[in-house]
Protein backbone atom coordinates (compact mmCIF):
# COMPACT_ATOMS: atom_id res chain seq x y z
CA UNK A 1 0.00 0.00 0.00
CA UNK A 2 1.82 3.47 -1.08
CA UNK A 3 1.75 6.24 0.79
CA UNK A 4 -1.30 8.13 1.14
CA UNK A 5 -3.70 5.13 0.34
CA UNK A 6 -6.53 4.42 2.81
CA UNK A 7 -6.85 0.69 4.02
CA UNK A 8 -10.05 -1.01 2.77
CA UNK A 9 -11.23 -2.57 6.15
CA UNK A 10 -12.92 -5.71 5.42
CA UNK A 11 -17.13 -5.78 5.78
CA UNK A 12 -18.29 -6.97 9.14
CA UNK A 13 -20.63 -9.11 8.62
CA UNK A 14 -23.88 -11.44 11.12
CA UNK A 15 -23.92 -14.58 9.98
CA UNK A 16 -26.90 -16.70 11.49
CA UNK A 17 -26.08 -20.32 11.30
CA UNK A 18 -27.97 -23.24 12.57
CA UNK A 19 -26.80 -26.32 11.00
CA UNK A 20 -29.43 -26.62 8.03
CA UNK A 21 -28.35 -26.86 4.54
CA UNK A 22 -29.51 -24.11 4.59
CA UNK A 23 -27.60 -22.49 6.41
CA UNK A 24 -24.62 -24.52 5.64
CA UNK A 25 -25.43 -23.52 1.72
CA UNK A 26 -25.36 -20.15 2.43
CA UNK A 27 -22.09 -19.46 3.58
CA UNK A 28 -20.15 -20.80 0.51
CA UNK A 29 -23.29 -18.45 -1.85
CA UNK A 30 -21.93 -15.64 0.58
CA UNK A 31 -18.32 -15.91 0.84
CA UNK A 32 -18.39 -15.80 -3.39
CA UNK A 33 -20.13 -12.50 -3.14
CA UNK A 34 -18.61 -10.71 -0.67
CA UNK A 35 -14.85 -12.35 -0.71
CA UNK A 36 -12.64 -11.34 2.32
CA UNK A 37 -15.33 -10.13 5.16
CA UNK A 38 -15.21 -10.54 9.13
CA UNK A 39 -17.94 -12.71 10.36
CA UNK A 40 -19.24 -13.40 13.71
CA UNK A 41 -21.38 -16.52 13.52
CA UNK A 42 -24.13 -16.28 15.69
CA UNK A 43 -26.16 -18.85 16.87
CA UNK A 44 -29.79 -19.00 19.10
CA UNK A 45 -30.63 -21.61 20.54
CA UNK A 46 -33.89 -23.09 22.86
CA UNK A 47 -33.45 -25.88 25.22
CA UNK A 48 -33.81 -29.16 23.97
CA UNK A 49 -37.04 -30.41 25.82
CA UNK A 50 -38.24 -31.90 22.39
CA UNK A 51 -35.98 -34.40 22.91
CA UNK A 52 -37.57 -38.02 24.82
CA UNK A 53 -34.24 -39.71 24.69
CA UNK A 54 -32.11 -36.83 25.98
CA UNK A 55 -35.08 -36.17 28.93
CA UNK A 56 -34.80 -39.40 29.55
CA UNK A 57 -31.12 -40.45 30.23
CA UNK A 58 -31.21 -36.30 32.18
CA UNK A 59 -33.80 -37.59 34.83
CA UNK A 60 -31.87 -40.68 35.38
CA UNK A 61 -28.98 -38.93 36.52
CA UNK A 62 -31.53 -35.46 38.41
CA UNK A 63 -32.64 -35.82 41.70
CA UNK A 64 -34.99 -32.79 41.38
CA UNK A 65 -36.94 -31.01 38.88
CA UNK A 66 -34.48 -27.83 39.19
CA UNK A 67 -31.49 -30.15 38.82
CA UNK A 68 -33.52 -31.77 35.51
CA UNK A 69 -33.66 -27.95 34.09
CA UNK A 70 -29.99 -27.42 34.97
CA UNK A 71 -28.62 -30.72 33.41
CA UNK A 72 -31.04 -29.74 30.45
CA UNK A 73 -29.61 -25.92 30.46
CA UNK A 74 -25.89 -27.25 30.26
CA UNK A 75 -26.50 -29.67 27.52
CA UNK A 76 -28.27 -27.13 25.23
CA UNK A 77 -25.49 -24.64 25.74
CA UNK A 78 -22.83 -26.97 24.68
CA UNK A 79 -24.78 -28.02 22.07
CA UNK A 80 -24.87 -24.78 20.73
CA UNK A 81 -21.36 -23.92 21.13
CA UNK A 82 -20.86 -27.01 18.94
CA UNK A 83 -23.53 -25.52 16.47
CA UNK A 84 -21.48 -22.33 16.29
CA UNK A 85 -17.77 -23.77 16.39
CA UNK A 86 -19.16 -26.07 12.80
CA UNK A 87 -20.44 -22.54 11.27
CA UNK A 88 -17.08 -20.87 12.41
CA UNK A 89 -15.28 -23.57 10.57
CA UNK A 90 -17.06 -23.17 7.20
CA UNK A 91 -16.95 -19.77 7.33
CA UNK A 92 -13.03 -19.79 7.59
CA UNK A 93 -12.73 -22.66 5.22
CA UNK A 94 -14.39 -20.50 2.94
CA UNK A 95 -11.87 -17.89 2.94
CA UNK A 96 -13.65 -15.28 5.94
CA UNK A 97 -12.20 -14.47 9.27
CA UNK A 98 -14.89 -15.71 12.03
CA UNK A 99 -15.68 -15.36 15.80
CA UNK A 100 -18.48 -17.40 17.37
CA UNK A 101 -21.45 -15.93 19.07
CA UNK A 102 -24.20 -18.20 21.03
CA UNK A 103 -27.51 -16.48 22.83
CA UNK A 104 -30.07 -18.15 24.35
CA UNK A 105 -33.47 -17.59 21.85
CA UNK A 106 -35.98 -15.61 23.16
CA UNK A 107 -37.31 -13.91 20.11
CA UNK A 108 -35.05 -14.65 17.29
CA UNK A 109 -35.85 -11.97 14.47
CA UNK A 110 -35.59 -9.30 16.37
CA UNK A 111 -32.48 -10.63 18.59
CA UNK A 112 -30.55 -11.00 15.45
CA UNK A 113 -31.78 -7.37 13.81
CA UNK A 114 -31.07 -6.15 17.28
CA UNK A 115 -27.30 -7.33 17.35
CA UNK A 116 -26.91 -6.17 13.77
CA UNK A 117 -27.45 -2.59 14.84
CA UNK A 118 -25.86 -2.42 18.26
CA UNK A 119 -22.74 -3.70 17.41
CA UNK A 120 -22.74 -1.87 14.06
CA UNK A 121 -22.34 -4.69 11.79
CA UNK A 122 -22.72 -3.76 7.97
CA UNK A 123 -24.87 -6.97 7.04
CA UNK A 124 -26.47 -9.48 8.00
CA UNK A 125 -26.75 -13.20 6.28
CA UNK A 126 -29.38 -15.94 6.38
CA UNK A 127 -29.82 -18.99 4.37
CA UNK A 128 -33.76 -19.61 3.46
CA UNK A 129 -35.31 -23.12 2.02
CA UNK A 130 -35.89 -22.09 -1.84
CA UNK A 131 -39.69 -22.49 -1.48
CA UNK A 132 -42.43 -21.48 -4.87
CA UNK A 133 -45.95 -20.97 -5.50
CA UNK A 134 -48.27 -21.42 -2.53
CA UNK A 135 -45.58 -22.31 -0.27
CA UNK A 136 -43.36 -19.29 -0.91
CA UNK A 137 -43.23 -18.63 2.80
CA UNK A 138 -39.96 -17.43 4.77
CA UNK A 139 -39.45 -18.87 8.17
CA UNK A 140 -40.52 -16.65 11.02
CA UNK A 141 -36.87 -15.52 12.01
CA UNK A 142 -35.77 -14.68 8.62
CA UNK A 143 -39.29 -12.74 7.53
CA UNK A 144 -38.86 -11.28 10.66
CA UNK A 145 -35.12 -10.34 10.49
CA UNK A 146 -35.94 -8.05 6.88
CA UNK A 147 -39.10 -6.78 8.21
CA UNK A 148 -36.70 -5.07 10.94
CA UNK A 149 -33.69 -4.78 10.48
CA UNK A 150 -31.78 -1.11 10.69
CA UNK A 151 -29.07 -3.33 8.62
CA UNK A 152 -29.41 -4.72 5.01
CA UNK A 153 -30.58 -8.29 5.31
CA UNK A 154 -28.91 -10.46 2.63
CA UNK A 155 -30.98 -13.68 2.11
CA UNK A 156 -29.86 -17.10 0.18
CA UNK A 157 -32.21 -19.30 -1.25
CA UNK A 158 -31.61 -23.25 -1.06
CA UNK A 159 -31.07 -24.93 -3.07
CA UNK A 160 -29.53 -22.60 -5.63
CA UNK A 161 -28.42 -24.54 -9.50
CA UNK A 162 -24.75 -24.48 -10.38
CA UNK A 163 -25.03 -22.20 -12.78
CA UNK A 164 -26.73 -19.75 -9.96
CA UNK A 165 -24.17 -20.22 -7.57
CA UNK A 166 -21.58 -19.44 -10.20
CA UNK A 167 -22.76 -16.17 -10.81
CA UNK A 168 -22.53 -15.52 -7.38
CA UNK A 169 -18.71 -15.14 -7.49
CA UNK A 170 -18.34 -13.11 -10.94
CA UNK A 171 -22.35 -11.79 -11.85
CA UNK A 172 -22.98 -8.01 -11.84
CA UNK A 173 -25.65 -7.02 -9.21
CA UNK A 174 -28.79 -6.03 -10.23
CA UNK A 175 -30.68 -3.20 -8.01
CA UNK A 176 -34.36 -2.72 -8.41
CA UNK A 177 -34.62 0.99 -9.17
CA UNK A 178 -38.02 3.68 -9.26
CA UNK A 179 -36.67 6.61 -8.54
CA UNK A 180 -37.05 6.65 -5.01
CA UNK A 181 -35.27 7.64 -1.92
CA UNK A 182 -35.32 3.82 -0.77
CA UNK A 183 -34.25 2.91 -4.28
CA UNK A 184 -31.15 5.24 -4.56
CA UNK A 185 -29.81 4.07 -0.74
CA UNK A 186 -30.37 0.51 -1.98
CA UNK A 187 -27.90 1.90 -5.13
CA UNK A 188 -25.89 3.23 -2.70
CA UNK A 189 -25.76 0.24 -0.18
CA UNK A 190 -25.13 -2.00 -3.34
CA UNK A 191 -21.67 -0.11 -4.22
CA UNK A 192 -20.41 -0.23 -0.65
CA UNK A 193 -21.45 -3.76 0.30
CA UNK A 194 -20.28 -5.73 -3.57
CA UNK A 195 -16.77 -4.49 -3.84
CA UNK A 196 -15.69 -3.76 -7.33
CA UNK A 197 -18.67 -5.62 -8.98
CA UNK A 198 -21.20 -4.16 -11.88
CA UNK A 199 -24.39 -2.72 -11.01
CA UNK A 200 -27.56 -2.92 -12.94
CA UNK A 201 -30.15 -0.49 -12.04
CA UNK A 202 -33.84 -2.24 -13.46
CA UNK A 203 -37.33 -1.03 -13.30
CA UNK A 204 -40.23 -2.89 -14.32
CA UNK A 205 -42.90 -0.68 -15.69
CA UNK A 206 -46.09 -1.07 -17.64
CA UNK A 207 -46.29 -0.04 -21.23
CA UNK A 208 -48.81 2.39 -20.35
CA UNK A 209 -46.60 3.91 -18.08
CA UNK A 210 -44.12 7.62 -19.11
CA UNK A 211 -43.70 9.67 -16.09
CA UNK A 212 -39.59 9.47 -15.81
CA UNK A 213 -37.70 7.03 -13.90
CA UNK A 214 -34.66 9.32 -11.47
CA UNK A 215 -33.22 11.83 -11.21
CA UNK A 216 -29.56 11.23 -11.95
CA UNK A 217 -27.93 10.27 -15.26
CA UNK A 218 -27.17 6.94 -14.64
CA UNK A 219 -28.75 4.36 -17.06
CA UNK A 220 -31.73 2.66 -16.07
CA UNK A 221 -32.88 -0.80 -17.60
CA UNK A 222 -36.69 -0.85 -18.44
CA UNK A 223 -38.16 -4.23 -17.79
CA UNK A 224 -41.60 -4.73 -19.64
CA UNK A 225 -44.30 -5.99 -16.91
CA UNK A 226 -45.82 -8.86 -18.10
CA UNK A 227 -48.47 -9.68 -15.13
CA UNK A 228 -51.16 -7.39 -13.78
CA UNK A 229 -50.34 -3.72 -13.23
CA UNK A 230 -49.89 -3.28 -9.73
CA UNK A 231 -48.81 -6.98 -8.76
CA UNK A 232 -46.03 -6.77 -6.27
CA UNK A 233 -45.47 -10.96 -7.54
CA UNK A 234 -45.66 -10.04 -11.21
CA UNK A 235 -42.80 -7.18 -10.82
CA UNK A 236 -40.73 -9.80 -8.59
CA UNK A 237 -41.20 -12.38 -11.50
CA UNK A 238 -40.34 -9.71 -13.73
CA UNK A 239 -36.89 -8.75 -11.79
CA UNK A 240 -36.26 -12.89 -11.52
CA UNK A 241 -36.71 -13.62 -14.81
CA UNK A 242 -34.28 -10.73 -16.00
CA UNK A 243 -31.82 -11.66 -13.21
CA UNK A 244 -31.20 -15.10 -14.99
CA UNK A 245 -31.10 -13.59 -18.11
CA UNK A 246 -28.36 -11.38 -17.13
CA UNK A 247 -26.52 -14.09 -15.00
CA UNK A 248 -27.17 -11.91 -11.68
CA UNK A 249 -25.19 -12.59 -8.71
CA UNK A 250 -27.81 -11.20 -6.47
CA UNK A 251 -30.93 -8.69 -6.84
CA UNK A 252 -30.99 -5.75 -4.51
CA UNK A 253 -34.34 -4.18 -3.32
CA UNK A 254 -34.95 -1.20 -0.82
CA UNK A 255 -37.87 -1.83 1.52
CA UNK A 256 -39.95 0.90 1.05
CA UNK A 257 -40.08 4.05 -1.10
CA UNK A 258 -41.98 6.63 -2.60
CA UNK A 259 -41.83 7.75 -6.14
CA UNK A 260 -43.76 10.68 -7.51
CA UNK A 261 -45.80 11.39 -4.60
CA UNK A 262 -47.39 7.73 -5.04
CA UNK A 263 -46.87 4.39 -2.41
CA UNK A 264 -44.82 2.48 -4.46
CA UNK A 265 -45.28 -1.01 -2.43
CA UNK A 266 -41.27 -1.40 -2.13
CA UNK A 267 -42.19 -3.67 1.05
CA UNK A 268 -44.55 -5.74 -0.81
CA UNK A 269 -41.77 -5.95 -3.98
CA UNK A 270 -38.71 -6.88 -1.62
CA UNK A 271 -41.25 -9.87 0.28
CA UNK A 272 -42.12 -10.94 -3.32
CA UNK A 273 -38.89 -11.02 -4.78
CA UNK A 274 -37.38 -12.86 -1.84
CA UNK A 275 -40.16 -15.36 -2.24
CA UNK A 276 -40.02 -15.92 -5.68
CA UNK A 277 -35.96 -15.10 -7.18
CA UNK A 278 -33.60 -18.12 -7.72
CA UNK A 279 -30.85 -16.13 -6.38
CA UNK A 280 -29.70 -14.26 -2.86
CA UNK A 281 -31.64 -11.21 -2.75
CA UNK A 282 -30.29 -8.01 -0.45
CA UNK A 283 -32.79 -5.98 1.15
CA UNK A 284 -32.00 -2.36 2.35
CA UNK A 285 -33.78 -0.57 5.31
CA UNK A 286 -35.40 2.80 4.16
CA UNK A 287 -33.08 5.86 5.39
CA UNK A 288 -34.17 7.12 8.62
CA UNK A 289 -35.44 10.30 7.27
CA UNK A 290 -37.79 8.31 5.24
Amino acid sequence: MTTGETEVQPLRVLFSYDASRSSMDAVETAARLIPGASATVVHLWDPPFASRELRQRLASRARTVDRLVELIEQEGQAEAERVAGQGVTLVRASGWDAEQLVERSFNGGYQLARLAEQDDFDLVILGSRGLRGARAVLDSTSDMVVHVSRVPVLVVPSPLTTSERAAAGAGPILVAFDGSLAAGSATETATRLFRGRALVRATVRSSNESEPIGGDDQKTVVIPLRGRLGSARAVAVALGEYAGELGAAAIVVGSRGRSAGRELLLGSVAKAVLHHAHRPVLVVPAPREA
